[in-house]
């Protein structure tokens, strides 16, 4: 059983995570919705993952199997807005040229949606593929789960697909209000879970 460790940030780390959160999101429905054509999210969103991931090293915790086949991202929100990434409508427009607006729609709507109480936010939950299917996204949760649950922090994310909110739900989270919506995009679901489930 693989070895859970704390990403630390370090030269290269934020494009590390970036790539296997690319990788592991590359066929969901909502990334196939902010980037249609498949070369172009290839390219694109390595980046989008890895700018996120940045702001997190240094505003939260990422956590990762010892063999990096599955990472989680999480934020520290308090009572203060999550922090912005700096230049982040300069930099996707950058890396994402024509599907900076959908990019920025899905973000728009997710800020929107987003609990005022202070949680952790968990950003992503990623597994490479071939490595699903091995409880090993459940012990990066369980992981954290267990030190929110004894500070008594409560946690918050958006399930990106039916399959995730089943998991999510498995470990104590709830649905928070109805799905959201991107304009022709697939459902999200905001969830959150209790200090103590």
């Amino acid at each position: 059983m693989t070895e859970i460790i704390r990403v630390r940030n370090a030269p290269g780390a934020a494009e590390t995570i970036g790539a296997i959160i690319a990788t592991s999101f590359h066929e969901q429905e909502i990334s196939a919705w902010m980037i249609p054509p498949d070369d172009d999210r290839r390219r694109v969103m390595p980046s989008f993952f890895s700018m996120v991931t940045e702001s997190a090293l240094v505003h939260g915790e990422v956590h990762a199997t010892a063999d990096m086949s599955a990472v989680a991202v999480w934020f520290r929100k308090g009572a203060e807005p999550l922090p912005e990434i700096p230049d982040q409508d300069a930099r996707v427009e950058a890396f994402a040229g024509p599907h900076a607006e959908r990019i920025r729609q899905m973000g728009e709507e997710m800020d929107r949606r987003h609990p005022h109480d202070p949680h952790h936010y968990l950003a992503f939950l990623a597994v490479l593929p071939g490595h699903q299917g091995r409880r090993t996204g459940t012990r990066l949760l369980e992981e954290h789960h267990r030190r929110l649950d004894e500070a008594g922090i409560p946690a918050y994310l958006e399930a990106s697909s039916t399959r995730s909110r089943r998991l999510y739900l498995r470990h104590g989270y709830q649905d928070l209000g109805d799905p959201m919506f991107t304009p022709g995009g697939p459902p999200m679901f905001p969830m959150w879970r209790p200090s103590n489930p």
